[in-house]
């Protein structure tokens, strides 16, 4: 009976030690939460959200010229809806035509001065020179008429002769002088006709340019395709209101969905990490089940400012591997670029990593029933992980936060320079 009541105290203890093992020993605290250490192929991965767009495209203009007409500004009055499938030659939009109207109404008025200017001179010229014919047919009769004079003189005293010579000669002198100036007339008849006809023919080219601008003012697909509207350079889309500029009259774009691009933007910290041809993988705000797959393509030199922010970052554009019909330019993308891939390292979740002032980073370990602070040597680090070279073996089991009666307790460091190995990269 007494050695029973000995084995009954001995599992009595034995289950109070166990008991105390799983709430106190074998657990931090209450809802502390543990996790192992792993070991495999660590990928450094930098995530970030973009959004789709054709790797080629067809622009939609609005008229070229603008700037030859000194219009800077149209306002598109009317738009088809985004998205919307068009045949080649099909109504895209229609703009303002206010501002050309004006110009073309100043520009018929300049024209029908010319065209009266030209008219006025050309009657001008044709009386003028009407005139001077007249004249010379006038004075050529006055010099045939001198010389009859002169040949039934020559009966009458010398002096009578001489007096009909020196007429002849007067006649034959304002005869030939008329001639000189009615060249001259004509050289300047022709010469006012020239500038007349060069100033009418400007105003008309002037007036059918603007004419024919209009014509595109009514804008129509170059192409077959899915209307996406154009942006402003903030990025924000044209529609019914915004406005083209001369410099970029782009309306809208045909995209060719065949070949797709993730346009994303990396921060300065983290580009120097990007390079051409990395793996990336895409996933889709719009179809969260679908997964993508594709490649840096294009990795910009030069920096650009963040809205609203202090940050720069710089554009990186990934080529899509697949062709998906589903998908549409401007849908929004998850990227994570595959930087690097370490094989065979012992990597832990980011919560388990703590800091003890500017230099020590160190890990809480689970040692037989209780838990000690390691300090490791952290190696490269993703958005939820980091690689430990030193200080923690695959499988061991590491807490993610710290209990409340460690914090005062000194850390177990590593052999070697501190400085070192407190390092993170």
């Amino acid at each position: 009976m007494k050695n029973k009541l000995i084995i009954g105290i001995g599992i009595a203890a034995a289950l109070v030690l166990v008991i105390w093992f799983f709430t106190r020993g074998g657990q931090v605290e209450s809802g502390e939460v543990m996790v192992e250490a792993k070991k495999g192929t660590f990928k450094v991965e930098i995530t970030t959200t973009g959004e789709l767009e054709a790797k080629n495209s067809v622009k939609i203009l609005g008229p070229t010229g603008l700037r030859a007409a000194q219009i800077w500004q149209v306002k598109i009055d009317d738009i088809v809806e985004e998205g919307t499938i068009v045949e080649k030659g099909d109504y895209i939009a229609r703009l303002d035509e206010s501002e050309l109207s004006e110009k073309i109404q100043n520009r018929h008025n300049e024209l029908q001065q010319s065209l009266s200017k030209y008219t006025q001179t050309k009657l001008d010229t044709a009386l003028d020179l009407r005139a001077a014919r007249d004249e010379l047919i006038n004075l050529k009769y006055a010099v045939e008429e001198k010389e009859i004079i002169l040949s039934q003189s020559q009966y009458e005293p010398p002096a009578t002769i001489k007096q009909a010579e020196i007429n002849l000669a007067k006649s034959k002198r304002e005869y030939e002088q008329a001639q000189e100036n009615y060249k001259l007339k004509s050289q300047k008849a022709v010469a006012q006709m020239q500038e007349a006809a060069a100033e009418l023919s400007e105003d008309q080219g002037k007036f059918s340019y603007l004419e024919n601008i209009r014509k595109k003012f009514t804008i129509v697909a170059p192409e077959p395709g899915m209307v996406v509207y154009g942006r402003e350079w903030n990025g924000t889309k044209k529609g019914v209101g915004t406005s083209i500029s001369a410099w970029e009259p782009v309306v809208a774009t045909l995209p060719d969905l065949s070949r797709m691009i993730s346009k994303t933007y990396v921060n300065e910290v983290d580009i120097r990490s990007i390079k051409i041809g990395q793996d990336a993988n895409i996933g889709l705000d719009a179809f969260p089940d679908k997964k993508l797959s594709g490649k840096v393509m294009n990795v910009a030199n030069i920096g650009e400012q963040k809205p609203n922010s202090d940050s720069k970052v710089f554009q990186v554009s990934i080529l899509i591997n697949e062709s998906d019909t589903t998908l549409r330019p401007a849908m929004t993308t998850s990227n994570n670029i595959i930087a690097e891939t370490l094989p065979d390292v012992v990597f832990v979740p980011l919560e388990c990593l703590h800091s003890q002032g500017d230099s020590i980073t160190y890990v809480v370990k689970r040692d037989g029933l209780g838990y000690t602070k390691q300090q490791v040597l952290v190696g490269r680090i993703n958005a939820n992980e980091a690689v430990i070279e030193e200080g923690v073996e695959a499988g061991e089991q590491l807490y993610l936060s710290i209990p409340g009666s460690l914090e005062d307790s000194p850390v177990s460091m590593l052999e070697g320079d501190q400085n070192t190995l407190a390092r993170t990269d």
